[in-house]
């Protein structure tokens, strides 16, 4: 039985089968991932700045192909982990060359590492295992 994943991990039974680079699902759905981390004294902040996030960014993110977006907060490293399906790369990389996109950044750039453009400090994360039921 093939056993699709893309480490050898020891005690990994079955054939290892390489997966392809993309992460879709049965829809075309593209999964992505990122790790990203928020100031140690601003985790309230940048939930309060996420409840909601300005309707403008919403729209934007959607007229951008993005189905479902979460971000999660472990208090205990400061790290943040988001998960966003997105209908293709392309949609996704142009949402940070919008006007709002870029004033997003600009407004949370006090509260967690960012780059001399204002962009988040992201790393992206390698799909490693994923289950859906049939």
């Amino acid at each position: 039985m093939p056993v699709f994943c893309d480490l050898k991990l020891p005690g990994c039974g079955g054939t290892l089968v390489p997966r392809r680079r993309a992460r879709h699902d049965a829809y075309g759905v593209i999964r992505k991932a990122f790790r990203a981390s928020v100031f140690p004294d601003q985790h309230l902040e940048y939930a309060r700045r996420h409840a909601p996030i300005w309707r403008e960014l919403e729209d934007q993110l959607i007229r951008h192909g993005v189905r479902t977006y979460s971000i999660y907060l472990d208090p205990a490293t400061n790290d943040l982990f988001g998960y966003v399906e997105v209908a293709s790369e392309d949609q996704w990389a142009a949402i940070g060359s919008t006007d709002v996109c870029r004033r997003w950044w600009r407004y949370m750039r006090e509260i967690m590492p960012a780059r001399d453009d204002d962009r988040p400090v992201t790393a992206d994360l390698r799909e490693v295992f994923h289950f859906e039921a049939s």
